[in-house]
Parts: C-alpha cells; sequence; structure tokens
C-alpha cells in the first residue's frame, strides 16, 4: 500500500446535484429516480412529519448548492435490514438544497428511539450529512424533536459541554407534523457537529 499515496480531499464543488441527484439537475433518464427521493412508502407506520431547513454559510446566506442526507430507524426505532422492520421506511433520504431559497425537505416518519451503545435509550432524532461548496469532508449532525420528554436522558446530548448550543440540534414545530431546523455552518449560531 506504500505505493499508493492519499490523494488530496475534494470539496463537493459546484457538481454535486449533477452527479448525485441527477433527475433534480434536469439530466433525466440517468436514473428512474434520485436515490434516497422517498424515504418512506405510503404504508409506513407511525406518524408522518416534514422535516426540512435551511442551511446557512458563515455569512448567513443560504446554501442553495448544497445537498443533505438522512438517516433513521422506523417509528419502532428499528433500522432497515434488522428483523422487525418496517419495510415501508427505508431511513435513508437524499435532498439537494432548493436554489431558488436552499430550504432542503424530506417527508418521512418520526423516528423511534436507539439503543446507545452502554444499552442508554437515546432520543428520537435524525442523523444528517452535509456536503456542499468549501467543505472537504462532510458535516455530520443531528436533528432532535424540540419538547421531547426523552432529550433529559439522550447519552449524546448529556456528553456536550456547552449546553446552551443544543438548541442547535433541535427541530422546533411549526404544526401539521412540520418540524423546522436550520443548520449555520460558522458564526455565532454555528450548529454543533460531529465526529462520525
Amino acid at each position: 500500500m506504500d505505493d499508493f499515496p492519499e490523494t488530496a480531499s475534494q470539496t463537493a464543488g459546484p457538481y454535486v446535484h449533477i452527479g448525485c441527484t441527477p433527475n433534480f439537475a434536469g439530466i433525466n433518464g440517468v436514473y428512474p429516480q434520485d436515490l434516497g427521493r422517498h424515504m418512506i412508502g405510503e404504508a409506513a407506520k407511525g406518524k408522518r412529519i416534514i422535516l426540512t431547513g435551511i442551511i446557512y454559510d458563515g455569512d448567513g446566506t443560504p446554501m442553495r448548492d448544497a445537498m443533505i442526507e438522512a438517516w433513521q430507524p422506523d417509528a419502532a426505532g428499528l433500522f432497515a435490514g434488522q428483523k422487525g422492520a418496517d419495510p415501508a421506511v427505508s431511513g435513508f433520504g437524499r435532498c439537494p438544497c432548493d436554489a431558488i431559497d436552499g430550504r432542503f425537505r424530506f417527508e418521512t416518519v418520526k423516528p423511534g428511539s436507539v439503543a446507545f451503545p452502554d444499552g442508554r435509550m437515546q432520543a428520537p432524532h435524525i442523523t444528517l450529512w452535509i456536503v456542499a461548496r468549501g467543505i472537504n469532508l462532510g458535516l455530520h449532525t443531528r436533528a432532535y424533536f424540540a419538547g421531547d420528554e426523552a432529550l433529559a436522558h439522550d447519552p449524546v446530548l448529556a456528553r456536550i459541554e456547552h449546553k446552551s448550543r443544543v438548541r442547535t440540534l433541535l427541530a422546533q414545530p411549526k404544526g401539521d407534523g412540520v418540524f423546522e431546523i436550520n443548520i449555520h455552518l460558522q458564526g455565532p449560531e454555528e450548529t454543533i457537529f460531529f465526529d462520525a
């Protein structure tokens, strides 16, 4: 392996939508639909929700060229492929940000709790991964649900030293099953990001 040195990291660049979501970019016929376009089927069990928001750069400008992926369990806390998991929930979504206002949107079900490696239960959350121009390695964060009683006992949130920043991980209810979380890449409102 010494003959193959590591290559430099690359940012997602201006073509992330073309490569990852060609139908969204207007390049039709490559795939029947973009990977991750639908997180749930009609028969999905659980409370249907919409997770939406905007990704902002350090200047507070919406990043209209960003892409975000979401991973989650089904409403019972089981991931796709696990025994008993809801077959109508893929648990994976991919969404390019809108070219006009920079908004992303996932239609899914509210996830159930999953166990931390030591057995403690985590509060329901959706894991998010963001790529965009200027980001060498994708950024990992989470969207928890504001007001959920399980937040007080979540082992990941308990490890955050600056408790006032936990709010950057909370998706706020907007009514009719809509939750909004805005992601700030830098600045005083910077979202908490996690090591992979």
